[in-house]
């Protein structure tokens, strides 16, 4: 299993993969610590030529960083490149396609022997 920042990574690249055509550029982004930064994810995506750039926050609900810190980190990204504009999508929230997935985690984890107090993977 990757780590957080790589789990970042796969999902961007796996979207890239599925929706090519429909999103030609994708670029993960780290809000902070790991890198590439919102900043620098903005500006590969304006180097590849897009002129409108949506920011799509992995987080299951609202909270600081999607109502303040995201939006702030995003509009300064788009003063550095005039000409282009930017938008922050909606947090993941509650998705049909989410209980299923919480069903096949029920289903993995019924599947394989007690742990007893271990809870690491």
């Amino acid at each position: 299993m990757p780590d957080s920042n790589a789990l970042v990574e796969c999902l961007a690249g796996g979207f890239a993969a599925r929706f090519k055509g429909r999103f030609e550029i994708v670029e993960p982004a780290h809000m902070e610590i790991a890198a590439p930064s919102i900043a620098d994810a903005y500006a590969k995506c304006v180097a590849r030529g897009a002129r409108e750039i949506f920011v799509v926050p992995y987080f299951l609900g609202p909270g600081k960083h999607w109502t303040h810190d995201i939006p702030v980190l995003a509009a300064e990204a788009a003063k550095q490149h005039p000409g282009t504009t930017v938008k922050v999508t909606s947090f993941i929230g509650f998705d049909d396609g989410l209980l299923d997935l919480l069903a096949r985690r029920v289903e993995e984890a019924a599947a394989l022997p007690p742990r007893g107090d271990d809870f690491r993977s």
